[in-house]
Protein backbone atom coordinates (compact mmCIF):
# COMPACT_ATOMS: atom_id res chain seq x y z
CA UNK A 1 0.00 0.00 0.00
CA UNK A 2 1.75 3.28 -0.99
CA UNK A 3 0.97 6.47 -2.14
CA UNK A 4 2.43 10.10 -1.40
CA UNK A 5 3.24 13.58 -2.49
CA UNK A 6 6.13 16.15 -3.11
CA UNK A 7 7.77 16.87 -0.31
CA UNK A 8 6.53 20.11 2.02
CA UNK A 9 7.78 21.71 5.02
CA UNK A 10 5.93 20.86 7.70
CA UNK A 11 7.19 23.27 10.67
CA UNK A 12 9.11 26.38 9.13
CA UNK A 13 12.70 27.05 9.78
CA UNK A 14 16.21 25.71 10.22
CA UNK A 15 16.93 21.97 10.40
CA UNK A 16 13.51 20.79 10.84
CA UNK A 17 11.50 17.85 9.81
CA UNK A 18 10.16 17.88 6.24
CA UNK A 19 7.31 15.50 4.99
CA UNK A 20 5.78 13.82 2.04
CA UNK A 21 2.33 12.35 2.24
CA UNK A 22 1.74 8.91 2.41
CA UNK A 23 -1.54 6.49 2.25
CA UNK A 24 -1.60 3.85 4.84
CA UNK A 25 -4.93 2.54 4.23
CA UNK A 26 -7.19 2.38 1.42
CA UNK A 27 -10.91 4.28 1.93
CA UNK A 28 -12.49 2.32 -0.58
CA UNK A 29 -11.57 -0.95 1.73
CA UNK A 30 -12.99 0.81 4.61
CA UNK A 31 -16.24 1.69 2.36
CA UNK A 32 -16.62 -2.07 1.21
CA UNK A 33 -16.33 -3.02 4.93
CA UNK A 34 -18.47 -0.49 6.37
CA UNK A 35 -21.61 -1.46 3.59
CA UNK A 36 -21.50 -4.98 4.60
CA UNK A 37 -21.75 -4.57 8.61
CA UNK A 38 -25.05 -5.59 9.80
CA UNK A 39 -27.46 -2.75 10.80
CA UNK A 40 -27.32 -1.88 14.38
CA UNK A 41 -25.22 -4.82 14.84
CA UNK A 42 -20.81 -4.26 15.67
CA UNK A 43 -21.17 -0.31 16.60
CA UNK A 44 -17.71 -0.13 17.94
CA UNK A 45 -16.20 -1.53 14.55
CA UNK A 46 -19.10 0.48 12.65
CA UNK A 47 -17.76 3.63 14.68
CA UNK A 48 -13.99 2.26 14.10
CA UNK A 49 -14.65 2.64 9.98
CA UNK A 50 -16.62 5.82 9.59
CA UNK A 51 -13.46 7.22 11.89
CA UNK A 52 -11.01 6.17 9.43
CA UNK A 53 -13.26 7.44 6.67
CA UNK A 54 -13.45 10.97 8.33
CA UNK A 55 -9.85 11.15 9.31
CA UNK A 56 -8.82 10.01 5.72
CA UNK A 57 -5.65 7.92 4.61
CA UNK A 58 -2.91 9.93 4.62
CA UNK A 59 -0.31 10.84 6.82
CA UNK A 60 2.89 12.89 7.42
CA UNK A 61 5.92 10.62 6.14
CA UNK A 62 8.66 12.87 8.15
CA UNK A 63 12.36 12.90 8.43
CA UNK A 64 14.87 15.69 9.04
CA UNK A 65 15.41 18.03 6.43
CA UNK A 66 19.31 17.60 6.73
CA UNK A 67 21.49 16.03 9.38
CA UNK A 68 20.32 17.28 12.63
CA UNK A 69 22.61 18.30 15.70
CA UNK A 70 23.00 14.93 17.50
CA UNK A 71 25.83 16.14 19.85
CA UNK A 72 23.83 16.81 22.32
CA UNK A 73 22.44 13.68 22.63
CA UNK A 74 26.01 12.16 22.66
CA UNK A 75 26.57 14.21 25.96
CA UNK A 76 22.83 13.37 27.77
CA UNK A 77 23.56 9.68 26.63
CA UNK A 78 26.75 8.71 26.35
CA UNK A 79 26.41 4.76 26.94
CA UNK A 80 24.04 4.81 23.56
CA UNK A 81 27.08 6.01 21.46
CA UNK A 82 27.34 3.20 19.54
CA UNK A 83 23.31 3.06 19.08
CA UNK A 84 23.32 6.76 17.83
CA UNK A 85 26.54 6.32 15.24
CA UNK A 86 24.19 3.77 13.74
CA UNK A 87 21.10 6.42 13.47
CA UNK A 88 23.53 8.85 12.31
CA UNK A 89 24.45 6.80 9.28
CA UNK A 90 20.62 6.01 8.78
CA UNK A 91 20.10 9.77 8.52
CA UNK A 92 23.08 10.63 6.01
CA UNK A 93 22.10 8.48 3.49
CA UNK A 94 18.32 9.69 3.15
CA UNK A 95 19.87 13.23 3.64
CA UNK A 96 19.36 15.33 0.36
CA UNK A 97 17.60 13.02 -1.59
CA UNK A 98 13.87 11.85 -1.88
CA UNK A 99 14.34 8.36 0.04
CA UNK A 100 11.93 7.89 3.12
CA UNK A 101 13.96 6.87 6.51
CA UNK A 102 14.78 3.51 7.18
CA UNK A 103 15.72 1.99 10.05
CA UNK A 104 16.65 -1.40 10.89
CA UNK A 105 14.75 -2.68 13.97
CA UNK A 106 16.61 -2.33 16.81
CA UNK A 107 16.57 -3.67 20.50
CA UNK A 108 18.53 -2.10 23.22
CA UNK A 109 18.97 -5.02 25.95
CA UNK A 110 20.67 -3.74 29.12
CA UNK A 111 19.92 -3.57 32.96
CA UNK A 112 17.49 -1.59 34.23
CA UNK A 113 17.26 2.52 34.54
CA UNK A 114 20.55 2.51 32.05
CA UNK A 115 17.92 4.93 29.90
CA UNK A 116 16.28 2.64 27.54
CA UNK A 117 12.89 4.32 27.13
CA UNK A 118 14.46 7.63 27.31
CA UNK A 119 16.68 7.08 24.25
CA UNK A 120 13.45 5.86 22.20
CA UNK A 121 11.55 9.47 23.40
CA UNK A 122 15.03 11.60 22.05
CA UNK A 123 15.08 9.24 18.74
CA UNK A 124 11.22 10.52 18.00
CA UNK A 125 11.82 13.98 19.05
CA UNK A 126 15.23 13.92 16.86
CA UNK A 127 13.55 12.55 13.58
CA UNK A 128 10.31 14.87 14.78
CA UNK A 129 7.71 11.85 14.28
CA UNK A 130 5.27 10.89 16.59
CA UNK A 131 5.49 7.85 18.94
CA UNK A 132 3.26 4.80 20.32
CA UNK A 133 4.48 2.72 23.26
CA UNK A 134 3.58 -0.68 24.41
CA UNK A 135 4.75 -1.95 28.10
CA UNK A 136 4.77 -5.54 27.43
CA UNK A 137 5.27 -5.96 31.67
CA UNK A 138 1.95 -4.89 31.86
CA UNK A 139 0.26 -6.84 29.12
CA UNK A 140 -2.78 -8.30 30.06
CA UNK A 141 -4.26 -9.28 26.51
CA UNK A 142 -1.82 -11.23 23.48
CA UNK A 143 -4.09 -9.07 20.90
CA UNK A 144 -2.30 -5.75 22.13
CA UNK A 145 -0.22 -5.28 18.73
CA UNK A 146 -2.22 -6.96 16.64
CA UNK A 147 -6.10 -6.30 17.77
CA UNK A 148 -8.59 -8.65 18.48
CA UNK A 149 -11.24 -10.12 16.07
CA UNK A 150 -14.73 -7.64 16.33
CA UNK A 151 -16.55 -11.38 17.47
CA UNK A 152 -15.36 -11.46 20.89
CA UNK A 153 -16.92 -9.02 23.76
CA UNK A 154 -14.85 -5.59 24.49
CA UNK A 155 -12.46 -6.23 21.90
CA UNK A 156 -10.43 -3.85 20.32
CA UNK A 157 -7.90 -2.35 17.87
CA UNK A 158 -4.08 -2.98 18.34
CA UNK A 159 -1.50 -0.30 19.12
CA UNK A 160 -0.21 -0.25 15.77
CA UNK A 161 -3.44 0.10 14.23
CA UNK A 162 -3.98 2.68 16.79
CA UNK A 163 -1.32 4.80 16.52
CA UNK A 164 -1.14 5.16 12.50
CA UNK A 165 -4.98 5.57 12.08
CA UNK A 166 -5.34 8.16 15.12
CA UNK A 167 -2.01 9.95 14.95
CA UNK A 168 -0.51 12.14 12.43
CA UNK A 169 2.40 9.86 11.11
CA UNK A 170 2.85 6.99 8.77
CA UNK A 171 6.35 6.34 10.45
CA UNK A 172 6.27 7.03 13.65
CA UNK A 173 8.53 5.47 16.41
CA UNK A 174 6.89 2.37 18.09
CA UNK A 175 8.41 1.73 21.66
CA UNK A 176 8.12 -2.63 22.56
CA UNK A 177 9.18 -1.63 26.11
CA UNK A 178 10.59 -5.06 28.26
CA UNK A 179 9.64 -6.99 25.37
CA UNK A 180 11.37 -9.88 27.12
CA UNK A 181 8.38 -9.77 29.80
CA UNK A 182 5.89 -11.05 27.21
CA UNK A 183 4.61 -14.01 26.83
CA UNK A 184 2.33 -16.10 25.50
CA UNK A 185 -1.79 -16.93 26.72
CA UNK A 186 -3.19 -19.75 25.43
CA UNK A 187 -3.32 -19.29 21.93
CA UNK A 188 -2.46 -15.68 22.18
CA UNK A 189 1.09 -14.81 21.46
CA UNK A 190 1.70 -11.23 22.56
CA UNK A 191 4.59 -11.37 20.10
CA UNK A 192 3.49 -13.20 17.20
CA UNK A 193 2.47 -10.02 14.84
CA UNK A 194 6.33 -9.01 15.04
CA UNK A 195 7.20 -11.40 12.86
CA UNK A 196 4.99 -9.77 9.78
CA UNK A 197 5.76 -6.70 10.92
CA UNK A 198 9.02 -6.38 11.45
CA UNK A 199 9.55 -7.27 7.36
CA UNK A 200 9.43 -4.23 5.26
CA UNK A 201 7.41 -6.63 2.58
CA UNK A 202 4.47 -7.97 4.58
CA UNK A 203 4.59 -4.83 7.22
CA UNK A 204 3.31 -2.82 3.92
CA UNK A 205 -0.29 -4.79 4.23
CA UNK A 206 -0.91 -5.84 7.66
CA UNK A 207 -3.88 -6.63 8.79
CA UNK A 208 -5.46 -5.76 12.02
CA UNK A 209 -7.48 -8.22 13.51
CA UNK A 210 -10.58 -6.08 14.89
CA UNK A 211 -10.79 -3.95 11.74
CA UNK A 212 -9.71 -6.25 9.07
CA UNK A 213 -8.45 -3.18 6.90
CA UNK A 214 -5.20 -3.57 5.53
CA UNK A 215 -2.56 -0.69 6.81
CA UNK A 216 0.82 0.38 5.84
CA UNK A 217 2.89 -0.17 8.81
CA UNK A 218 6.22 -0.86 6.63
CA UNK A 219 7.28 3.00 7.55
CA UNK A 220 7.06 2.36 11.55
CA UNK A 221 10.73 2.75 13.15
CA UNK A 222 11.20 -0.39 15.63
CA UNK A 223 12.61 0.34 19.20
CA UNK A 224 12.07 -2.60 21.59
CA UNK A 225 13.54 -2.72 24.98
CA UNK A 226 14.65 -6.05 27.42
CA UNK A 227 16.91 -6.76 30.18
CA UNK A 228 17.37 -10.38 29.32
CA UNK A 229 17.39 -11.71 25.26
CA UNK A 230 16.73 -15.37 26.30
CA UNK A 231 13.41 -15.00 26.72
CA UNK A 232 12.88 -13.56 23.06
CA UNK A 233 11.90 -16.03 20.48
CA UNK A 234 14.78 -16.28 17.95
CA UNK A 235 12.95 -15.21 14.95
CA UNK A 236 12.42 -11.90 16.30
CA UNK A 237 16.17 -11.37 17.51
CA UNK A 238 17.51 -12.28 13.63
CA UNK A 239 14.73 -9.42 12.52
CA UNK A 240 17.01 -6.75 14.78
CA UNK A 241 19.99 -5.09 15.57
CA UNK A 242 20.84 -5.73 18.99
CA UNK A 243 22.76 -2.95 20.78
CA UNK A 244 24.06 -4.07 24.84
CA UNK A 245 23.41 -1.12 26.84
CA UNK A 246 25.83 -0.95 29.52
CA UNK A 247 25.28 1.42 32.41
CA UNK A 248 27.67 4.65 32.19
CA UNK A 249 31.00 4.73 34.45
CA UNK A 250 31.32 7.29 37.44
CA UNK A 251 32.41 10.07 34.91
CA UNK A 252 29.51 9.88 31.98
CA UNK A 253 27.48 9.30 35.75
CA UNK A 254 28.57 12.78 36.66
CA UNK A 255 28.22 14.42 33.08
CA UNK A 256 24.67 12.97 33.11
CA UNK A 257 23.56 14.09 36.83
CA UNK A 258 25.02 17.62 35.96
CA UNK A 259 23.21 18.44 32.62
CA UNK A 260 20.03 16.97 34.10
CA UNK A 261 20.07 19.27 37.18
CA UNK A 262 20.98 22.25 34.38
CA UNK A 263 17.72 21.12 32.44
CA UNK A 264 15.92 21.13 35.59
CA UNK A 265 17.31 24.23 36.86
CA UNK A 266 16.76 25.93 33.24
CA UNK A 267 13.14 24.51 32.86
CA UNK A 268 11.34 26.07 35.43
CA UNK A 269 11.08 29.88 37.14
CA UNK A 270 12.11 28.38 40.42
CA UNK A 271 14.91 27.51 38.68
CA UNK A 272 16.55 30.83 38.81
CA UNK A 273 16.49 30.94 43.01
CA UNK A 274 19.62 27.99 42.17
CA UNK A 275 23.05 28.20 41.48
CA UNK A 276 23.65 27.27 38.43
CA UNK A 277 26.18 24.01 39.52
CA UNK A 278 25.63 21.78 42.03
CA UNK A 279 28.02 21.31 44.42
CA UNK A 280 31.49 18.16 43.91
CA UNK A 281 30.37 15.94 46.59
CA UNK A 282 26.48 16.06 45.31
CA UNK A 283 27.34 15.14 42.07
CA UNK A 284 29.93 12.70 43.42
CA UNK A 285 26.41 11.03 45.18
CA UNK A 286 24.15 11.41 41.99
CA UNK A 287 26.93 9.10 39.79
CA UNK A 288 26.05 6.16 42.05
CA UNK A 289 21.93 6.48 40.45
CA UNK A 290 21.03 5.22 37.66
CA UNK A 291 20.00 7.43 34.74
CA UNK A 292 15.98 7.08 35.22
CA UNK A 293 16.05 7.09 39.18
CA UNK A 294 18.45 11.34 38.78
CA UNK A 295 15.49 13.05 37.83
CA UNK A 296 13.48 12.20 40.75
CA UNK A 297 16.25 12.65 43.12
CA UNK A 298 17.22 16.04 42.15
CA UNK A 299 13.27 16.93 42.12
CA UNK A 300 13.80 16.24 45.66
CA UNK A 301 15.93 17.78 46.50
CA UNK A 302 15.39 20.68 44.97
CA UNK A 303 12.17 20.29 47.10
CA UNK A 304 14.26 20.16 50.25
CA UNK A 305 16.49 23.10 49.72
CA UNK A 306 13.85 25.12 49.06
CA UNK A 307 12.10 24.26 52.15
CA UNK A 308 15.02 24.72 54.04
CA UNK A 309 15.25 28.66 52.50
CA UNK A 310 18.73 27.75 50.73
CA UNK A 311 20.01 28.19 47.00
CA UNK A 312 21.89 25.29 46.97
CA UNK A 313 21.84 21.63 47.12
CA UNK A 314 23.65 19.90 50.44
CA UNK A 315 23.90 16.34 50.52
CA UNK A 316 21.04 15.88 53.18
CA UNK A 317 18.78 16.77 50.59
CA UNK A 318 19.02 14.11 48.58
CA UNK A 319 16.90 11.31 49.13
CA UNK A 320 17.24 8.52 51.47
CA UNK A 321 18.43 5.30 49.39
CA UNK A 322 15.50 2.65 49.46
CA UNK A 323 16.79 -0.80 51.73
CA UNK A 324 14.21 -2.43 49.40
CA UNK A 325 16.20 -2.48 46.24
CA UNK A 326 19.42 -2.84 45.73
CA UNK A 327 21.35 0.01 44.27
CA UNK A 328 22.57 -0.10 40.52
CA UNK A 329 25.84 1.96 41.23
CA UNK A 330 28.38 2.98 38.67
CA UNK A 331 30.64 0.90 36.46
CA UNK A 332 34.32 0.92 37.39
Amino acid sequence: MKGSHDLVPVRGGGNIPIAKMRAVYRCDEVERRLTKLPAKEHETLRATYERMLEKGPERFQVKPAGLPVMEHLYDEMPNFADVLDDVKRQLALCQDSRDALEFTPTLLLGPPGVGKTHFARQLSMLLGTGMGFVSMSSLTAGWVLSGASSQWKGARPGKVFETLVDGQYANPVMVVDEIDKASAEHAYDPLGSLYSLLEIDTACSFTDEFAEVAIDASQVIWIATANDERSIPEPILNRMNVYEVEAPDRDAARGIALRLYQRIRDSHDWGARFEPEPAEPVLDQMSGLAPREMRRAWMTAFGNARLDGRSAIELRDLPTPSNKRAPIGFVQ
